[in-house]
């Protein structure tokens, strides 16, 4: 089903399907070769920068973001089928638009958080698509699905900020570009409440003490695209107080702000890898043989794409309803709906993407189709924002509490 936007959505749509099409699914393959021949697997191929100039040129930039000030001043129902359509080819066509995360939740949070100062060095080059970020909370001695766990410790010494800590999984981190991390640690680890004991403070890379140690695999995967997942320690790195996001102690309310545009964006993107996958898998159907008839006259094949179909149609109605829901009622009022859409959409789209592979047999396991690669990274997104069993625990419990 073709939904019917409102016009600015259909003008951008179409714009970005053009783009995609004659840009960005070309690009693909140049992007492979080009990242072969550079000096570091972590630099951007030049081709990127070409897409951004001419996504710019086209209007095509910054999209995920509502503030008409910093972005395109879209609601999220108007962004979700231009996110959904970046999702067709989610190692490149974010970065093109400057919609990848974690810049899109880093630039959220200083668009919404942080002081003009803060604004004008580290926000503009970010919405110029000039350096990247990175968002430092997950650790790997403690329990991270639980962010009060975290160990990180910041401690105010005259005005500086002295911090200690070692993060690990940091999206963005080993690209050359990332010049500026967001370090969530805990300013007040005494305090009764374990929500306003952490704080977010702004590092740049080149802060003595920071060192990104290692490139952390995703099922075998580095991802270059996006910059890898890095393993980074912080001894203690001093920063100005100035740096601070936000209050002191603040810290929790900002990443749950943070991350409920972030849960969406992931979800409305894994659409798009869905839909990937479909045209992939009917494109083999009818062009590969088995058993003397195609592989689409099998009854159990013609299940796999009917069934993701059905799947594809009901999890884009979710997400539009949620969509629609934060820009109503803000994020509080759509809680239900995006802990929803975060456990179906990863958890139904790893199976579509699974069958997918099923149909093209050894290729869907090689480096010669997306699939693979795509299934890493929807079945990541089972883990991150939050864990399938997280959201569970919480939504079971909003349900429950109307009975007691």
């Amino acid at each position: 089903m073709d939904f019917a936007y409102d016009a600015r959505t259909e003008e951008l749509r179409a714009t970005l399907r053009s783009f995609m099409d004659e840009y960005v699914h070309p690009a693909e393959a140049v992007a492979h070769e080009q990242r072969a021949q550079l000096a570091s697997p972590w630099d951007t191929p030049p081709v990127v920068e070409e897409l951004k100039a001419r996504a710019r040129g086209l209007g095509l930039w910054n999209l995920f973001l509502p503030d008409a000030e910093h972005g395109a001043g879209l609601t999220n129902l108007q962004y979700a089928p231009l996110a959904e359509l970046t999702g067709h080819s989610p190692q490149l066509a974010p970065t093109a638009l400057n919609c990848a995360a974690p810049d899109t939740g880093n630039m959220e949070v200083l668009a919404q958080f942080g002081t003009a100062e803060q604004k004008k060095r580290w926000l503009q080059p970010l919405l110029a698509g000039e350096i990247r970020s990175a968002f430092a909370m997950t650790e790997p001695d403690v329990a991270s699905s639980d962010a009060t766990n975290i160990t990180t410790h910041i401690e105010r010494d005259g005005d500086e900020y002295v911090i200690t800590g070692r993060k690990w999984y940091i999206s963005g981190a080993m690209n050359p570009d990332c010049t500026i991390f967001i370090v969530m640690g805990k300013t007040a680890p005494d305090s009764p409440d374990p929500r306003r004991q952490q704080s977010m403070v702004l590092v740049p890379r080149d802060t003595p003490g920071l060192e990104v140690r290692r490139a952390m695999q995703v099922f075998g995967y580095e991802d270059h695209y996006h910059g890898g997942h890095a393993e980074v320690v912080l001894d203690r790195v001093r920063v100005p107080v100035e740096n601070l996001i936000g209050e002191e102690n603040g810290g929790f309310a900002i990443a749950q702000a943070r991350l409920g545009p972030g849960r969406i964006h992931h979800c409305m993107r894994l659409i798009g890898m869905a839909e990937r996958a479909i045209e992939l898998m009917c494109r083999r159907a009818v062009s590969r043989t088995a058993f003397g008839k195609p592989l689409a006259a099998q009854g159990v094949v013609r299940e796999w794409i009917a069934d993701a179909r059905v799947a594809v149609e009901q999890l884009r109605l979710l997400v539009l309803k949620t969509a629609w829901l934060m820009d109503t009622v803000g994020n509080r009022g759509a809680h239900t709906e995006i802990q929803a859409i975060k456990i179906a959409t990863p958890r139904t789209v790893v199976g579509i993407l699974d069958k997918a592979v099923q149909l093209h047999g050894a290729g869907g396991v090689s480096q010669d189709f997306p699939l693979a690669e795509l299934w890493a990274a929807a079945r990541t997104l089972r883990l991150a924002d939050g864990p399938d069993e997280v959201h569970q625990r919480s939504l079971a419990r909003r349900e429950l509490k109307q009975y007691l």
